[in-house]
């Protein structure tokens, strides 16, 4: 008798373990999720006189529940130096903008870091191709730029996780720029080859 109920104990043991493992692997691969998003940023877009045309898609992948890699694609256009801080009053100040603008394609890579709850730091390289356009709405030549963005922020769950915001703050670096006409480097010479800006990303988990 009691070896039928060793032999029982250590069956529910074993099976009770086999449950929690079972239960362990769900709650991992409810974090191991594709999804898709983009950004509030796009608000901007409604600015009649300084519209950015700003387009940005994502699609990410969550390796384990503190570990996202993800790609980006962006678009827009600029036609003021991105180092003018937007609290300047040089910002959008007449002489301080370009002599026409320049259209920005950026497909981008990403790594993002879950540190406690929603709390984490992410790091992007923006790979921008660029367009520069005169004031005559001609094309002068293309350039490439490096773009370095790097974020603290909070990630919001909604709906049983299906949805989420991420507000957060951030830094862009830009430690190579190569190809920018010389009308547009003048104007930008004088500032900085950073800035800080928001981030504003949403997305959906499947």
């Amino acid at each position: 008798m009691q070896k039928k109920i060793v032999w029982m104990g250590l069956a529910f043991l074993w099976a009770s373990s086999l449950q929690l493992k079972a239960q362990d692997a769900r709650k991992d691969s409810a974090h191991k999720k594709w999804f898709v998003g983009s950004s509030l940023l796009m608000l901007g877009n409604f600015d009649q006189v300084n519209n950015p045309e700003y387009v940005q898609l994502n699609v990410g992948y969550r390796i384990t529940p503190k570990d996202v890699v993800s790609f980006r694609f962006k678009r827009s256009i600029y036609s003021w130096p991105l180092g003018i801080p937007f609290s300047s009053p040089s910002f959008d100040a007449p002489g301080e903008n370009y002599p026409g603008h320049a259209r920005i394609l950026a497909p981008t890579v990403g790594y993002q870091r879950f540190w406690w709850k929603g709390a984490y730091t992410s790091v992007y390289a923006l790979n921008a191709f660029e367009k520069y356009i005169d004031a005559n709405k001609k094309k002068i030549g293309n350039g490439y730029s490096l773009y370095l963005d790097f974020y603290l922020g909070y990630q919001f769950k909604f709906f049983k996780n299906r949805f989420f915001f991420e507000p957060a703050i951030g830094i862009s670096y830009w430690p190579l720029r190569t190809n920018v006409p010389a009308a547009f480097k003048a104007v930008e010479n004088k500032w900085n080859n950073y800035f800080i800006q928001p981030g504003l990303d949403f997305g959906f988990n499947f």
